[in-house]
């Protein structure tokens, strides 16, 4: 997750006995929707008790969090809430929170370079040829369907390579992913 700094640090939300939130730096109110949105931008805050100026902002990110579950957005399975609370009161209990915070930050930073990788490798390959024309010809037929506008003729797409051709380089992209795979094991 990227996090965007602020110049004066988090950005403060009060929350109100009548639990509406207020966001210090827009002037305005928000809801627990705006702050998840807040959280996947990256954007750093703060949310305290406007009463009493007590941090509550680990509460109100269970909440969110508890509302996504209901919604049917489900991440947490069962097992894991089960385990989860087992863990309160045991002698490791100091040691989750820590634990858990790691294993999040080592899934994303896999998550990037696995989605890089994927990328680099169909970057330049014959497989990114064969979508790009692919969605030449996808556009090509919705535009049939599209009503026209103006005396203007269609414009005529580009002649698609072949069904050989295609075959043929994903033949030789295979075979070379092959010698990779092959290279690797050894």
């Amino acid at each position: 997750m990227k996090k965007q700094a602020a110049a004066d640090g988090p950005v403060i939300i009060k929350k109100y006995a009548n639990r509406r939130l207020y966001n210090t730096e827009s002037s305005s109110y928000i809801t627990l929707d705006h702050l998840a949105a807040m959280t996947r931008e990256g954007r750093d805050f703060k949310v305290v008790d406007a009463k009493t100026d007590e941090d509550i902002t680990h509460n109100v990110l269970t909440q969110i969090i508890m509302e996504e579950e209901a919604r049917g957005q489900t991440m947490l399975p069962v097992n894991f809430l089960r385990q989860l609370i087992a863990m309160y009161g045991d002698s490791m209990q100091a040691f989750v929170p820590s634990y858990l915070e790691a294993s999040m930050d080592s899934f994303r930073r896999n998550q990037e370079q696995f989605k890089s990788a994927v990328e680099g490798a169909f970057a330049n390959s014959p497989f990114a040829e064969i979508a790009k024309r692919n969605m030449a010809m996808f556009e090509a037929a919705t535009s049939a369907f599209k009503p026209q506008t103006g005396a203007a003729a269609p414009a005529t797409p580009a002649k698609p390579a072949s069904a050989d051709d295609d075959v043929s380089a994903l033949k030789a992209e295979l075979a070379r992913l092959q010698e990779k795979i092959e290279k690797l094991g050894h």
